[in-house]
């Protein structure tokens, strides 16, 4: 499965629906749409999220016809941001059951070695700039989190939970009071790419 056959598309109609984009469902996996509530499950898993928000709920419609419909019931531009958005989260759930997800992080130090160990569902930072305590990043959901040497691999289906697992890990190394041209100690994002070698 590549990115490109995942296709998305936009569609303008006069129905009651003014606006709508659409994702073909790839073959090998199966959608289950429950007004607002998608799921998607495929060879590496499950995925479900409920769109669903008091904001936009009367004007937002999601549904299964061939493909993944998504319509909004006004062409302004904020609602064409959420029905696309709506579209691309979908969509990275059906590359998430299909092909998964591989982000790698950089472990970089000038004054102090750090170690890096995985404990519990959390991220363990030893010894940045000399600390005596450890700085801890948590791991999101089911994010796969692997340290080799000075690289950090995060891998899994669900893309929010890894990125938000990057995030989590760079914050917990966040310099602050210092300046940055000087010490640039820290761990840092350095690829994001499909399982299969892909990049994002």
């Amino acid at each position: 499965m590549s990115i490109e056959m995942i296709r998305m598309s936009v569609v303008k109609t006069n129905s009651e629906s003014n606006y709508q984009v659409s994702v073909e469902i790839p073959k090998g996996v199966e959608i289950q749409v429950d007004d607002k509530a998608v799921t998607v499950k495929g060879p590496k898993g499950t995925l479900s999220r409920n769109f669903s928000n008091p904001t936009y709920n009367k004007l937002i419609k999601i549904e299964k016809n061939g493909g993944i419909v998504v319509s909004a019931s006004s062409e302004k531009r904020k609602m064409k941001a959420v029905a696309g958005t709506i579209r691309a989260h979908i969509r990275n759930m059906m590359l998430g059951v299909t092909d998964g997800y591989r982000y790698t992080m950089k472990i970089l130090y000038s004054h102090f070695p750090m170690t890096v160990d995985i404990k519990g569902g959390e991220v363990h930072v030893k010894n940045f700039l000399g600390e005596k305590g450890a700085r801890v990043a948590k791991i999101k959901g089911k994010t796969e989190v692997k340290v080799d040497k000075d690289e950090i691999t995060l891998s899994g289906i669900d893309l929010e939970n890894i990125g938000q697992t990057v995030q989590r890990i760079e914050q917990a190394c966040r310099l602050s009071g210092k300046d940055r041209r000087i010490f640039q100690d820290g761990i840092f994002l350095t690829g994001r790419y499909t399982q299969t070698g892909k990049p994002l």
